[in-house]
């Protein structure tokens, strides 16, 4: 049976109930101008290329984590250093110091595992964690009473995961993966190989070393035959939480609101990658209609409102950073684990 359009709290809600595992979703992208586009690099790697079985050459032009970090970007206003006017009224976690903003839970690459939020003097944030969840405890975790807590400070941070691998809070176990993940890939790739040099009109020869002379480079972009954008909200990990209805219902169609912001607002990835999005659609379940960023944005205001019960209070939880320039160490502390090194910085 075909689901109506998603532009309202009841058509989200029923999508959630219908017991459908998963929103699949694509975009099709393309250069703004031109054929050639940059794709994301890693270290001692370059450029993720690989070949499928048939012989099709493949590119990632941007891994799962960078895209996490995409679309909560796409919640936060830079100019302010505040969240966007549409999104008025959800929880976050605020960092300061001296009384002036420092950084979030929206902007932090582990979200609530911040350093900055849990390796700071101040214990607040830190305390409400170990009080749930003790380094003492045993058995398995608890993912329905995270999920709650995680919700009720940062609903963005439920969306994109997070890993909470600290001895001192339930032995380093806690951990919620993605619900809305997504990547960028392009198929048929050919490279395209350019470069140039850094002039320097007084002294050629100079010392390049310390940034005097002509430095000459190599770049490489590529073309493609097809750039498209893949996404997956995963709605049976979320009704595995146990979560009321409303906070289904947010977390579905902010997961939907940040998707189109990314793709319409947030698609120059790079100095010489900016794409535009061409189309989009569901692919699984079928019949499923996308609003238009427009009708998700004016249902965004009433999802908020009939979850209020369920947040902190009040909904932007602050911490004050005094300074520390380095955490403390891990025997002390329960040190915050590295990232692993990939190109976003983001773990699930």
């Amino acid at each position: 049976m075909a689901i109506p359009t998603l532009d309202t709290v009841e058509t989200v809600c029923s999508l959630v109930a219908s017991g459908i595992p998963r929103l699949l979703l694509e975009a099709d992208l393309a250069p703004v101008q031109g054929e050639r586009f940059q794709p994301t690099g890693f270290p001692d790697l370059g450029a993720a290329t690989y070949t499928l079985p048939n012989g099709t050459e493949m590119l990632l032009v941007e891994s799962p984590q960078s895209v996490a970090n995409r679309l909560e970007s796409a919640c936060w206003d830079e100019a302010k250093n505040d969240l966007v006017p549409a999104l008025a009224g959800l929880p976050y976690v605020r960092v300061t110091q001296k009384g002036e903003y420092l950084t979030s839970s929206i902007q932090e690459f582990h979200r609530i595992n911040s350093p900055y939020i849990l390796e700071s003097s101040d214990k607040s944030f830190l305390v409400r964690l170990q009080e749930l969840f003790p380094s003492s405890a045993i058995g398995a975790t608890n993912n329905k009473r995270l999920a709650e807590f995680v919700f009720r400070h940062d609903p963005n941070t439920l969306l994109h995961g997070v890993f909470l691998a600290r001895s001192d809070i339930a032995g380093g176990r806690l951990r919620l993966q993605r619900l809305l993940s997504g990547f960028v890939e392009a198929r048929d790739v050919r490279p395209a190989e350019s470069g140039g040099v850094k002039f320097d009109r007084v002294d050629p020869s100079g010392d390049t070393s310390r940034g005097f002379g002509h430095v000459p480079f190599h770049r490489t972009e590529y073309t493609a035959g097809q750039i498209r954008a893949y996404f997956n909200l995963d709605l049976a990990t979320l009704r595995g939480y146990g979560l009321p209805k409303e906070a289904m219902a947010l977390l579905v169609g902010l997961g939907l609101w940040k998707v189109e912001r990314f793709l319409a607002e947030g698609l120059r990835l790079r100095s010489a990658c900016d794409l535009d999005c061409t189309a989009i659609r569901v692919t699984r379940p079928q019949g499923v209609v996308l609003p238009t960023p427009d009708q998700l944005e004016a249902s965004l205001p009433e999802l908020i409102e009939d979850c209020g019960p369920l947040f902190a209070e009040p909904r932007r939880t602050e911490v004050r950073w005094f300074g520390e320039t380095k955490p403390k160490k891990a025997a002390a502390a329960g040190a915050t684990a590295a990232a692993p090194p990939d190109d976003g910085g983001d773990e699930e």
